[in-house]
C-alpha cells in the first residue's frame, strides 16, 4: 500500500480539505508538513461543517494526526481551534494528536511585525493573512526561533530571548513601536506551555514506527505550489516550500516515504490577495464563478479573484512537484456555461510562451491564449461515476489532463465526502 502526499497545484483554496478528509478515512496517520494557521480547510461530513486552519484534516475522523516540524505553530490559535472542534464533538487527545517538539512557535511579536509591515507597504503589500507566518519562518532560518521543546525550559530562555529581541526591537523601533515586553511574553508562554507540551514529542520517531508497521501515511500540504517561496509567483508567495518534496523535510521521514503525489486542482482558477493572475475575469463571468463557487477564504473571509482554468500554470506545478495524478474539484461550478475556456499558452511582448516566467514584470505582462469548448447542459453536482456526468463535462476533464500532461485520479463533484469519482486509487497505486 502506498503513502500519499496531497498538495495544492494552484494558488491554494483548491478544495484540499474535502479530499484529505476523504483519504484520511482510509489512512492510518495524517501529517501537516508546512505552513501555519493561515491555510483554511472546510470539511463537510453529513450535516456537520468543520473549519480547520492548523489541525490536520484527519483529526475529524479520529485518524492519528500530526503537526510536523516544517509547520510554524501558534500555540494560542492551536488551543482555540482544538476547543472549537471539541465543542463540535471531535475528540482530541495525546493518542490521536501529536506535535513535533522541534516545531517553531509563532509569537505575538511575529503577528505584530506582520501587521506593521503590511500597513507600511502600501501598494507593495504582499497580501498576507497578518498571522505572523512569515516573520516566524524568518526567525527559524535566522536561528533565533523559540520552539515547542523550549516550552519545557522557559527558565533557561534568556540567551535565546536576547537574540530574538535584539532583532525584533530594532525592527519595532523603525516602525515607532516600543521594545518587546519580555516579561509579558514569558508570562504568556508559561501559561500556554502545559497545554502544548501534552501533545509534544519527537514525531519523526512515531512516524518511523508507523511506517515500519506498514501503515498508510497521508501527508497534507497547505496553500498551493504557485505560492511556493521558490517556485511560486515571487514575491507574492507564502514563506515556506509548498511543493511535495517538503513532505520529507517537514515531517522527519525520508523522500522515499512520500509515495503517490496527488495534486488538487480546481476546475477553474482562483487567487486571494495580491499578485499576477493571467486568466482573471473582472466581469460578470468572474463574478458568476465566485458566487457559484462560494469563493471566500476560510481563514480571512476575503473574496477570491476568479478566472478560467490555466493549464500552463497547472502543468508547471505538476512538473515541479512530481504530481502522479490530480484530483479535479468544483467541476459543478462550471455547470450551465454555454462556453468554457482553458488557457493553453501566453503571449509576452509578441512571443508565445508555454511556461510561466519567473520575473514579476513578465508575469504581470503575459496575456492568456485561450482554447474554447462547449459547455454542458445538466449538472455534475453529486456525481459519483462517469455515467453520472454529461458527455461534454467528460470531454472537458479529458482535455484538462491532456494539457497538463498529468492523469486525473479523482473528481470531486460537491463538498460532501462521498460525492467523489475515483479513477485511480492513490493508496494502491
Amino acid at each position: 500500500m502506498a503513502n500519499v502526499t496531497v498538495i495544492g497545484a494552484q494558488w491554494g483554496d483548491e478544495g484540499k480539505g474535502k479530499i484529505v478528509d476523504w483519504l484520511a478515512s482510509r489512512a492510518d496517520a495524517v501529517v501537516r508538513f508546512q505552513g501555519g494557521h493561515n491555510a483554511g480547510h472546510t470539511l463537510v461530513v453529513g450535516e456537520h461543517v468543520y473549519k480547520l486552519s492548523l489541525l490536520p484534516s484527519g483529526i475529524v475522523t479520529g485518524t492519528l494526526s500530526i503537526i510536523g516540524n516544517g509547520v510554524v505553530l501558534d500555540p494560542w490559535a492551536l488551543k482555540a481551534e482544538i476547543e472549537k472542534l471539541t465543542a463540535q464533538g471531535v475528540e482530541i487527545n495525546a493518542e490521536n494528536f501529536a506535535i513535533a517538539d522541534n516545531c517553531p512557535l509563532i509569537l505575538p511579536l511575529h503577528r505584530d511585525l506582520d501587521g506593521l509591515r503590511e500597513q507600511a507597504a502600501g501598494a507593495g503589500k504582499i497580501g498576507t493573512t497578518g498571522r505572523g507566518i512569515g516573520p516566524a519562518y524568518e526567525d527559524k532560518v535566522g536561528r533565533r526561533a523559540i520552539r515547542v521543546c523550549d516550552l519545557a525550559h522557559l527558565d533557561a530562555l534568556d540567551a535565546q530571548l536576547d537574540r530574538l529581541c535584539a532583532h525584533h526591537d530594532a525592527l519595532r523601533a523603525g516602525f515607532g513601536q516600543p521594545p518587546v515586553d519580555r516579561a509579558a511574553l514569558i508570562a504568556e508562554l508559561k501559561d500556554i506551555a502545559p497545554y502544548v507540551l501534552q501533545f509534544a514529542q519527537p514525531v519523526w520517531m512515531r512516524l518511523n514506527k508507523v511506517r515500519k508497521a506498514g501503515a498508510r501515511i497521508l501527508f497534507e500540504g497547505a496553500q498551493g505550489v504557485l505560492l511556493d517561496v521558490d517556485h511560486g509567483t515571487y514575491p507574492f508567495v507564502t514563506s515556506s516550500n509548498t511543493v511535495s518534496g517538503t513532505a520529507a523535510s517537514g515531517s522527519g521521514l525520508g523522500p522515499n516515504s512520500t509515495g503517490f503525489v496527488l495534486g488538487i486542482v480546481k476546475a477553474y482558477t482562483t487567487r486571494v490577495g495580491s499578485g499576477p493572475f493571467p486568466t482573471e475575469l473582472e466581469d460578470e463571468t468572474g463574478q458568476r464563478l465566485g458566487e457559484r463557487g462560494h469563493e471566500f477564504g476560510t481563514v480571512t473571509g476575503r473574496k477570491r479573484r476568479c478566472g478560467w482554468f490555466d493549464a500552463v500554470l497547472v502543468r508547471q506545478s505538476c512538473a515541479i512537484s512530481g504530481v502522479t495524478g490530480i484530483a479535479l474539484t468544483k467541476l459543478d461550478v462550471l455547470d450551465g456555461f454555454d462556453k468554457v475556456k482553458i488557457c493553453t499558452g501566453y503571449r509576452l511582448r509578441g512571443k508565445v510562451l508555454d511556461y510561466f516566467p519567473s520575473h514579476a514584470a513578465d508575469q504581470a505582462a503575459v496575456e492568456p491564449i485561450y482554447e474554447e469548448m462547449d459547455g454542458w447542459v445538466g449538472t455534475t453536482a453529486g456525481a459519483r461515476s462517469w455515467a453520472d456526468l454529461p458527455a461534454q463535462a467528460i470531454k472537458y476533464i479529458q482535455r484538462v489532463q491532456e494539457l497538463i500532461e498529468t492523469p486525473v485520479a479523482l473528481v470531486s463533484t460537491s463538498p460532501e465526502r462521498e460525492d467523489t469519482i475515483l479513477v485511480r486509487d492513490p493508496f494502491v497505486d
